[in-house]
Parts: C-alpha cells; sequence; structure tokens
C-alpha cells in the first residue's frame, strides 16, 4: 500500500495538512466552500475561478477565503 505524501497549507490564518497534490478546486469542495459566493486568495493573489482546477496546492501555501455577504 502506498502512503500519501502530505503538505501543509495555511487556510484563513490556520494549519491545514492535505494531502499532496490536491487542487484547489478539491480543497474547496471538500470544505463544502459555495465557490459561487467566495472570492479566493492565493499567496496573495486573486484567483480566477476558470483556472481554480489547474492548481496544483504546494507545501506551505496560503489561502485567504471571504464569504460575500448580501445586505442592504
Amino acid at each position: 500500500m502506498k502512503k500519501l505524501k502530505k503538505i501543509k497549507i495555511k487556510i484563513n490564518g490556520k494549519i491545514k495538512t492535505i494531502i499532496d497534490k490536491l487542487t484547489l478546486y478539491e480543497l474547496i469542495n471538500d470544505l463544502k466552500i459555495p465557490i459561487a459566493k467566495v472570492a479566493i486568495e492565493l499567496n496573495k493573489e486573486i484567483i480566477n475561478k476558470k483556472e481554480i482546477k489547474k492548481i496544483k496546492l504546494e507545501n506551505n501555501d496560503v489561502i485567504e477565503i471571504v464569504h460575500f455577504i448580501g445586505g442592504g
């Protein structure tokens, strides 16, 4: 049985250990975050949601996820 390599990332200031080669899209899905209602920053760069499935996470990546809140 092959052991999966793990990496550490930071999401909204909290350290999380995930499997290596996970995409940003897979992470957002695993966290059950509605992608249409958030803005995502990876290493201080705003991510275009059209590219999210292509982005593989790497050790020490820093992710900020901001939820949109309606109101008036």
